[in-house]
């Protein structure tokens, strides 16, 4: 019998930071592939979330998601960018960022449609799109800057674009879109009446004073976007899975209809618990971020200290290093192959970015390290890489 799964999902399979992970488990490497912190996150939202489930907060919450967190989303949206969200019609909780995304393209797009995304991308888009039925239009995003090529975004919209998936500060690069970039984008989506919806969830993890512009906060935008979020990566809270999506009444509606039927609803505890965190003061988001760039810089000398060239990245859990001259050393012909031997060769796990591409060949060379780890784990693992280059 020929294969069970549809055709439009063929060509996705495990996914790559499951398959680094356990190779990082069965070699024991350190594994710097997947982006999740190896710390829990503040003190206040953890006793907020025991404190849930010990109060009873343990069944399904309302569909749109608790008050309290929809209300807090608002006045964090307000607090940090102006906008005002009405709690009541414009804020729904997702299970993660993840599912807000899925939502977002599903309940927009019809077969055939096309959806405007850079790549490298994050593998849930490309899968995603291919749900529903869309056609994905891509512009490429180069190593060591990863500026937008301007030529390439223009000629990716067409009459079919319905909508542009964009992620800022960007996964994997670490880029950090510019207000001229950003412009760019809305008035090419404004050209083609298209939507936005934007994967926002590494808003305040940016660095060396680069601002997150959000695309709603941009003349003529906050009608046609839809703004996506999450606690787990600003609350090192990832496996609670809270997300939410803002927008207009009408875009907030469509992916509701969509959600309820994907996992209706989720993270019931863990809602109040991310609400706790929304408000708490500056000093933790500013001091989170300064954490994580020093985390940063350290992870960024160690692989220089390797032989490898490095794209400092402004924002987000990443930093991209071209390994081209550890392929020639070492005899291997890509970054695949290279990642599936740093287990042995460094004890270390990389992912290679050309999986987020549609265009391997832009990215051949090129590995994705996560450093949002406790930094005794990141000097061994940059004493272990340091080894590559002896």
């Amino acid at each position: 019998m020929s294969s069970p799964l549809v055709s439009r999902m063929q060509g996705f399979g495990a996914t790559i930071f499951g398959e680094m992970s356990l190779l990082a488990a069965r070699t024991g490497a350190i594994n710097l592939g997947q982006g999740f912190p190896d710390t829990d996150g503040p003190r206040e939202v953890l006793e907020a979330a025991r404190s849930a489930i010990a109060d009873g907060v343990n069944q399904y919450p309302p569909p749109t998601g608790l008050p309290v967190l929809r209300e807090a989303v608002a006045a964090h949206q307000q607090r940090f960018y102006g906008l005002s969200p009405d709690p009541g019609t414009e804020v729904l909780v997702t299970v993660g960022a993840t599912e807000a995304i899925a939502a977002a393209v599903l309940a927009l797009c019809e077969p055939g449609d096309e959806v405007v995304t850079f790549e490298p991308y994050y593998d849930s888009y490309a899968a995603t799109i291919a749900l529903a039925g869309a056609t994905r239009r891509t512009s490429v995003l180069r190593f060591p800057d990863f500026a937008v090529d301007e030529e390439s975004l223009r000629a990716a919209f067409s009459s079919r674009t319905r909508l542009v998936l964009l992620n800022t500060p960007h996964n994997p690069t670490g880029k950090v879109f510019t207000r001229a970039e950003l412009e760019l984008i809305c008035e090419l989506a404004r050209q083609h009446d298209a939507y936005v919806v934007t994967d926002e969830v590494y808003e305040h993890l940016t660095f060396d004073g680069a601002q997150h512009v959000p695309v709603a906060t941009l003349p003529g935008m906050a009608e046609r976007t839809i703004t996506i979020s999450s606690g787990g990566k600003t609350f090192a809270t990832t496996g609670w899975k809270v997300g939410w999506l803002t927008g207009p009444a009408e875009l907030v509606s469509a992916c509701r209809t969509v959600k309820q039927f994907l996992t209706y609803v989720g993270s019931g505890p863990f809602q109040p618990a991310i609400a706790v965190g929304l408000g708490l003061d500056d000093d933790y988001f500013d001091g989170f971020a300064a954490s994580l760039q020093g985390k940063r810089d350290l992870l960024v000398r160690g692989l220089r200290d390797a032989g490898l060239d490095v794209s400092t990245p402004a924002g987000t859990y990443f930093v991209i290093a071209d390994a081209a001259g550890l392929m020639d050393k070492y005899g291997v012909s890509d970054a695949v192959d290279l990642c599936w031997q740093l287990p042995e060769r460094a004890g270390v796990v990389g992912v290679p970015v050309s999986v987020f591409h549609d265009d391997a060949e832009a990215a051949r060379t090129l590995v994705r390290f996560a450093f949002c780890k406790k930094d005794d784990v990141l000097h061994e693992a940059v004493r272990r890489l340091r080894t590559l280059a002896s």
